[in-house]
């Protein structure tokens, strides 16, 4: 599957409006587009692995990062997000549960909650 045109654009509109801006004003919104750039990477990604079997290291390798840093990003991910372990990262392991669940028409589990303590102001 593309991925999402109206993100992509959304990243376009971004760009061009930081084009002729100062470098101070250009930061707000190049930055906005790295981070949704990212995400989409991420994305693209989880489910590059899913559907169409690429391993982990293969897209690793295609977005210009190393196999270790991908399994974090996999995690942040709507795709593979529930199937991260405990460390925060998403595994081989984790990849052929979701391909399994996603041949037998299932959905994908929900991330675990994450527990933030409070601080005291």
């Amino acid at each position: 599957m593309p991925p999402e045109r109206s993100t992509l654009d959304r990243i376009r509109e971004l760009v061009t409006a930081a084009d002729g801006e100062s470098d101070s004003a250009a930061l707000i919104p190049l930055r906005e587009a790295a981070e949704q750039l990212s995400a989409l990477i991420d994305e693209t990604m989880a489910r590059a692995v899913v559907d169409d079997r690429a391993s982990i290291r293969a897209v690793g390798a295609s977005a210009g990062l190393t196999e270790n840093a991908v399994g974090p990003r996999l995690a942040r991910t709507r795709t593979l997000g529930g199937y991260a372990n405990d460390a925060g990262r998403v595994t081989a392991a984790g990849v052929e549960r979701a391909r399994y669940d996603r041949e037998r028409g299932e959905p994908a589990p929900a991330p675990p909650l994450k527990f933030t303590a409070r601080r005291r102001s």
